[in-house]
């Protein structure tokens, strides 16, 4: 082991156990209430920081895909003959179960995911939250009666699938587990999460402090390995009954594809390329610095981040100037580091991508405003993954920088004449997933939010997310919605009841008899 990694092992170590999870033997999955070992190839993750070996643990397998899968169906029983205000108690009995934890799951997060500190601590409250949120959905599931022209009384209920396969990304492991997990189970599912293989420590420690609160055994299940193995194990399997994606388009299609084939729905999660409207009218403060959040908070590691920055002509030069020498005052650095504002990217394989799109760009004309390579005066440990927060001007809406999804501390900066203008261009992509737009018109600001082909939009503000509205995207942002009482929708069925309140039944040949 080399010296400058020893601290982030021993760390990494001292966490696991603290939380329950030995590091020295490869306890990578959470099935049926247990810890379990994978049973495939070796995995090796790498401290996004140092770029060295961090731990080592077994791809899960089919076989423990298809354990995780029974344990599901059966806990999903119990759990639905419990009463609707009893998995209530029980799922906010397992939101507190974090308690006295939050600081160890945070730190947990920082290490594997490479994320500063504070926003990890974020996120732990953001988890509770969900839980919290959802539990409260328990109860009041209604459903309907409907006023039908024969003698029958109708009603409608809305059932669970029974159980649903999860996928969630390595840019916030921890948050998406639980923004998936928490409307899985409100509605009456059983679940099998896998987690990106490079993060796969938290979505564990979440199951397993969860159902260890009161929540059925095998209910919540993590299978840990990659997507060849595993996560085709997890989509193709005949008991997952609706898939959930959260991730690339590229991957997302195989995963909607793997649901088509037996006819399993989907709901997908993807990427975006989202644009921030800056009017010449707007508040230049507050744009400038929504701006900076909207693309450089997560190292531009973000479904949602503004990645591109349209702003009108008049004000186009200011803005420039006033990002390049704002970016510059960013603080990158160790994700430990309490004062660190941006860490490092999370992988090799994505500060590859990221740096080989920049070059790209200023091959085809952009130009470099600030950043597009490694910032100065990092820690001497600081040979992993970090790329200083990055602007390009001279961009064409044609270039791939402008069109492909960077997921990277980049923002591209295009200037614009006309509302009209605006709205083409922010439109002019494959992506519909989020926008901003800022400006001091109030009837301008709705009028061009109504026209964004975008499934979230901002106005004077950016990256406003919360548990209780619903989120998700068109085109290649995917389909389906997660969070709010649509995200609670999309792990039930309706079931329509009728029963026959006649004094005699009458039942006539051919479909549709007895109506009119």
């Amino acid at each position: 082991m080399n010296a400058l990694n020893t601290t982030a092992v021993e760390r990494l170590t001292e966490l696991l156990a603290t939380l329950g999870m030995q590091a020295d033997t490869p306890l990578s999955n959470w099935i049926a209430g247990e810890l379990a070992p994978g049973q495939g190839e070796r995995i090796e993750l790498l401290d996004p920081v140092t770029g060295l070996p961090l731990i080592e643990y077994r791809d899960a397998g089919a076989e423990r895909v298809a354990s995780a899968v029974e344990a599901a169906t059966l806990a999903q029983q119990e759990w639905m003959s419990l009463t609707a205000s009893e998995r209530g108690r029980r799922m906010t009995a397992a939101a507190w179960a974090l308690h006295g934890h939050e600081e160890t799951l945070a730190q947990l997060e920082s290490v594997v995911a490479g994320k500063p500190i504070r926003d990890c601590r974020g996120e732990v409250n953001k988890v509770r939250e969900m839980f919290e949120y959802y539990a409260g959905w328990c109860d009041k599931q209604h459903g309907e009666v409907i006023p039908v022209p024969t003698s029958h009384l109708n009603y409608v209920r809305h059932v669970p699938y029974g159980v649903v396969g999860q996928i969630t990304p390595w840019n916030a492991p921890m948050f998406t587990c639980a923004w998936q997990l928490a409307p899985a189970i409100a509605a009456g599912n059983g679940v099998v999460l896998k987690p990106s293989e490079m993060t796969p420590f938290s979505s564990v420690a979440i199951a397993m402090l969860m159902e260890r609160s009161g929540l059925p055994k095998g209910l919540i299940n993590i299978v840990n390995g990659v997507g060849p193995t595993t996560g085709a194990a997890l989509t193709g399997h005949d008991g997952i009954s609706k898939l959930v994606f959260v991730g690339s388009p590229e991957s997302g299609r195989r995963i909607a594809q793997a649901g088509a084939e037996r006819l399993v729905p989907s709901v997908l999660e993807l990427g975006g390329k989202s644009a921030n409207i800056v009017f010449d009218d707007a508040r230049l403060d507050d744009a400038v610095a929504g701006a900076q959040a909207a693309i450089f908070a997560a190292a531009g590691q973000s479904c949602v981040a503004g990645s591109r920055l349209l702003v009108q002509r008049e004000v186009f030069d200011v803005v420039c100037e006033r990002l390049a020498r704002a970016a510059g005052e960013i603080s990158v650095g160790l994700p430990s580091d309490e004062a660190t504002q941006m860490g490092p990217v999370q992988n090799a394989k994505q500060y590859q991508h990221i740096t080989s799109m920049i070059e790209a760009a200023r091959q085809h004309g952009a130009r470099l405003l600030c950043g597009g390579q490694r910032p100065t005066g990092l820690p001497a440990e600081a040979e992993g993954y970090f790329l200083a927060p990055t602007v390009l001007a001279d961009v064409t809406e044609e270039m791939a920088i402008a069109q492909e999804e960077v997921f990277g501390p980049v923002l591209v900066v295009m200037p614009f004449d006309s509302e009209e203008d605006a709205v083409r261009l922010a439109n002019a992509t494959r992506f519909g997933l989020a926008g901003a737009v800022w400006t001091q018109d109030p009837a301008r600001a709705h009028r061009v939010a109504a026209r964004l082909r975008a499934g979230t939009v901002w106005i004077n503000s950016y990256k406003a997310i919360n548990v209780m509205s619903p989120f998700g995207g068109f085109g290649d942002s995917g389909f389906g919605r997660s969070s709010g009482m649509e995200g609670l929708k999309e792990y039930t069925v309706a079931q329509s009841v009728w029963v026959e309140t006649a004094p005699s039944a009458s039942v006539a040949m051919g479909y549709g008899s007895g109506v009119g």
